[in-house]
């Protein structure tokens, strides 16, 4: 008993919280890079990178569905798609570092934020994974709600003890 008492202690769940807010600074970040990117590489450049990357599977087999679903997407790739992925990635990387930031610092104020701003992202995400069914989405829902319950556990404790 005493194990399992150790494994759910105070400590424990918050260096579970600290690692999840962690794992999430370093996907936001990914997220700002990739916005930046998207904004700077042109489709050409895509689709080349795309041939390269698969020429030796396309040579294999012309027809394989996963090459040629990957260069049809670049070549159909518009400057308004471009744009709006710029957009959406440096916006949520940008907001949800500020919020891991605001979780880290321990500021009170950041964990009802970060919980409504979270459990949106997941609306949006499981909207598009209806669309896109991506294993990656969902692995990304799931983190987000192991944070939100995370995040609602460590602000029960800090109000408890009275940390701003």
């Amino acid at each position: 008993m005493s194990s399992i008492k150790k494994l759910f202690s105070e400590k424990s769940i918050h260096l579970v919280f600290d690692i999840s807010l962690w794992l999430k600074a370093v996907l936001a970040l990914a997220e700002i890079a990739a916005g930046i990117a998207t904004y700077f590489i042109s489709q050409q450049f895509l689709i080349r990178a795309v041939m390269w990357m698969a020429q030796a599977e396309f040579a294999e087999d012309p027809h394989d569905q996963i090459v040629n679903y990957l260069l049809q997407t670049a070549q159909q790739l518009s400057v308004g798609a471009r744009d709006f992925a710029t957009l959406y990635l440096l916006g949520h990387g940008i907001v949800k570092l500020w919020l891991i930031i605001g979780l880290l610092r321990k500021r009170l104020w950041y964990y009802p934020t970060a919980m409504v701003v979270f459990g949106l992202f997941i609306v949006y995400q499981v909207y598009r994974y209806t669309f896109t069914h991506s294993i990656l989405l969902l692995l990304i829902t799931a983190l987000d709600l192991i944070v939100i319950a995370l995040t609602w556990h460590e602000y029960q404790y800090l109000k408890r003890h009275k940390v701003r």
